[in-house]
Parts: structure tokens; C-alpha cells; sequence
């Protein structure tokens, strides 16, 4: 018998302050990153940047604390980027 590992939904205040905890967990870009690439294979729901959106219009993180995220995510996008325009 195989199994495979299935996405996990997640909603509620609960949920949300646990992905904050994690988030705030990570200590430099590289760890932010690393669960971004967790997150968005492994949860149903959406992909970080949009959760990461919903908890600024939501109020439940700062706006300083949310724009070092996504501004991680957002450069990251763009050094892939510019490595296959190179190629």
C-alpha cells in the first residue's frame, strides 16, 4: 500500500497565528525561503505571498514586519528571473 502526503487546508485565528510564529521564526532570508517553498507545496490553501497579504489587510501582522516578507519573496522572484534572461 502507498501513501501519499496530502496538502493541508488551513483557516482560523489559530492557524493564522501559528504561520506568523513561524514566519517570525525565521531569522534571515534564507529560512523565509526555505518555508515559502514548505508552505506553498504543502498547504491546499493558497500561496504564502497571498496569505501573507491577508494577514496585512486583516491587521494581524505589522506593515513592516509584512514588507520584509514579501519584499524577500518579491526578490527572490526577481533573481530567478534575471538568471534566465541571462541564459
Amino acid at each position: 500500500m502507498t501513501t501519499t502526503n496530502k496538502p493541508l487546508k488551513i483557516n482560523g485565528t489559530s492557524t493564522n497565528d501559528a504561520l506568523i510564529d513561524q514566519l517570525r521564526a525565521c531569522q534571515n532570508p534564507e529560512e523565509i525561503l526555505k518555508f515559502e517553498k514548505w508552505f506553498n507545496s504543502n498547504i491546499e490553501s493558497e500561496k504564502l505571498y497571498k496569505r501573507i497579504c491577508e494577514l496585512l489587510k486583516s491587521r494581524s501582522i505589522s506593515r513592516a514586519l509584512g514588507s520584509k516578507w514579501l519584499l524577500t519573496l518579491i526578490e527572490d522572484r526577481e533573481n530567478t528571473i534575471s538568471k534566465l534572461n541571462i541564459q
